[in-house]
């Protein structure tokens, strides 16, 4: 997570819940020339809507502009983490163990692999547990490109 996301993480989180909402993930990125500030907010029932996310892009509009963290020109997303969310925090991957997750690594690793689909069975500071139908695996964090839940259709 860089120092942007941090900081901006710590500013609208309580904001964010005293509305009714919880704060999955914010993401600074880079696309082509566009810099996008992409909040991820989730609530225990019905998913989100576009309402929900109105709400609380007016919520931390003023906050954001106020703290001025971010000096390039930006696009803010609000938005729902998805089915398929994306699992980059420790009580994200806490909340995922017994589910189907997918793995993409950087570089082939030493079963040349590059992807991995299976069980979330564990997790700890250097190493993702999943174990498949062939075997179990552990897979060394420094590796990991992305990790997303796995929603089969």
């Amino acid at each position: 997570m860089s120092k942007i996301e941090e900081n901006v993480e710590n500013l609208i989180k309580e904001p964010i819940e005293k509305i009714g909402y919880e704060l999955y993930d914010v993401q600074y990125i880079k696309e082509g020339k566009d810099f996008f500030l992409r909040v991820f907010i989730d609530k225990k029932q019905n998913g989100i809507t576009i309402e929900d996310c109105e709400k609380v892009n007016n919520e931390i509009t003023d906050l954001l502009d106020t703290a001025n963290y971010i000096k390039d020109q930006y696009f803010l997303e609000v938005s729902s983490p998805g089915i398929e969310r994306a699992l980059r925090k420790d009580k994200h991957l806490e909340s995922s163990i017994g589910k189907e997750i997918e793995i993409k690594l950087f570089k082939k690793d030493e079963n040349n692999k590059k992807e991995y689909k299976g069980i979330l069975t564990d997790f700890n500071k250097e190493h993702i547990h999943i174990k498949t139908e062939e075997k179990s695996y552990s897979i060394d964090r420094k590796n990991i490109a992305n990790i997303k839940l796995v929603y089969n259709w």
